[in-house]
């Protein structure tokens, strides 16, 4: 088993104690009085910090232990703690760097299911940096990144449901895998809806009776069965019909499965995580989505960002997917590199990694060059250029233009009106007026 180093900074001795004798055997404690006597080349794996050192209640003395911590070790996960619960001071303590603020008296089970998140949090982070194997791991350091091993981590041990949304290829499947990977030993079951034909679906999920419909010749145990005590993963759940999300719900609440054509009532302890690229919201606006699944679903819910939002990541992504080609192994040149973080991504990590593949098996030198990747994406979104802007046209004319030109564009690769609107994520009326506004006569260049 891991081990870690739990620091904790605060003057009162019977706290420490508290400490020392409740952390699990795997977490180890260095306890200091004051912040001065913390070792400058300690290594920690989390910290809890007292605001008030010496005592005096009218100066927090924490705020700077955690700010010289936070100076040294960018990442450390911080807790503050006092018995002091100040709106002002709280909010001062999380700006300093403290990802969280916890009230004295300790409460030792809360500490021990922050450090059980916290540990969890951590296992992922090292995982990114341990040669490529079976194992998901999600790659990045960007802050778009943290925040969503922070809230994969706070997911461990929670029970219900949880959403996953984000554009395809922003990698759902992954992150259900390490919420799953939370919690090693249990079972793991994924399936993609839409997959699966709808007259299917409820024997797939819930199972049959032999006997229960014409080609039923045998039992079968369902999915959300088999998942019993573990998890049951379900991509691109928008694409459930009505009725059957009728049919989810009522498991979701009731955690009981009864087999088509049987009588028995199974009482499991699966949890649900879903995955959407979708809209719920819109969908559920528009009658396609029921309402009250998606406020059963959305009680835990992580948005995934696109690639064009975690423009940081890219170097290490590229890198590690090709470290991935054992047998065409190459470097990738800054130039590659600086055209990969240029690039728009439209299809996201999914797409990185394509593209990675391809590089490793064409580029023709050990060093992948520019000129490489450009071959592959699309040259119109490369450049290392910055862009040229005519700007005595006016702001107002400017943004005209760029709107003009992404609705076409849009237009021209989807050629389908819902769906430009649900991939730029305005109404479809809006996007009609737009058309007819801006004069966008996309049809007649197809």
């Amino acid at each position: 088993m891991n081990s870690f180093t739990l620091l904790a900074i605060d003057d009162d001795d019977l706290i420490l104690q508290t400490l020392r004798i409740g952390l699990p055997t795997h977490w180890r404690l260095a306890a200091f009085n004051n912040a001065a006597s913390v070792p400058q080349n300690g290594v920690f794996s989390a910290a809890m910090v007292d605001m008030h050192l010496t005592g005096n209640t009218s100066r927090a003395e924490g705020l700077d232990a955690i700010r010289m911590l936070k100076e040294r070790m960018p990442y450390l996960e911080i807790i503050a703690m006092s018995g002091d619960l100040d709106r002002d001071l709280m909010e001062d303590c999380i700006r300093a760097g403290a990802s969280r603020y916890i009230a004295k008296p300790l409460n030792i089970e809360e500490v021990l299911l922050i450090l059980d998140k916290i540990e969890a949090l951590l296992l992922m982070q090292a995982a990114t940096f341990n040669h490529p194997d079976k194992r998901p791991v999600w790659v990045g350091n960007s802050q778009a990144s943290q925040d969503v091993k922070r809230q994969i981590a706070l997911l461990r041990g929670e029970p219900g449901p949880i959403l996953l949304e984000g554009e395809s290829g922003t990698g759902k499947e992954v992150a259900a895998q390490l919420i799953h990977n939370n919690e090693p030993g249990r079972p793991f079951i994924a399936v993609n809806v839409s997959a699966i034909p709808e007259n299917l679906f409820e024997s797939e999920l819930f199972g049959h009776v032999r006997g229960a419909f014409t080609g039923a010749d045998q039992n079968k145990i369902g999915l959300a069965e088999a998942a019993h005590n573990g998890d049951l993963f379900l991509d691109e759940i928008e694409s459930l019909s009505l009725p059957l999300q009728v049919k989810l719900l009522r498991f979701l609440e009731s955690g009981e499965v009864r087999r088509i054509g049987g009588k028995e009532v199974i009482r499991t302890s699966t949890r649900v995580i879903v995955a959407t690229n979708r809209n719920l919201e819109k969908m559920a606006q528009e009658k396609l989505f029921r309402e009250d699944l998606l406020w059963r679903l959305s009680s835990k819910k992580i948005l995934l960002p696109p690639l064009r939002e975690r423009k940081d990541d890219v170097a290490d992504l590229t890198k590690w997917f090709l470290s991935l080609e054992r047998f065409h192994k190459k470097e990738l040149s800054d130039d590659a590199l600086r055209a990969m973080i240029n690039y728009a991504w439209p299809g996201n990590v999914r797409e990185l990694k394509r593209v990675c593949e391809q590089l490793a098996l064409t580029s023709p030198l050990p060093v992948i060059r520019s000129e490489d990747v450009v071959k592959i994406v699309q040259p119109k979104f490369v450049s290392d250029a910055k862009p040229e802007f005519d700007f005595s046209m006016g702001l107002e004319k400017m943004l005209v233009d760029f709107e003009t030109n992404v609705i076409f564009q849009a237009l021209k690769k989807y050629n389908d009106v819902d769906e430009v609107s649900r991939k730029l994520r305005i109404s479809r009326s809006s996007l009609y007026k737009k058309i007819k506004d801006f004069k966008i006569d996309w049809r007649s260049n197809t």
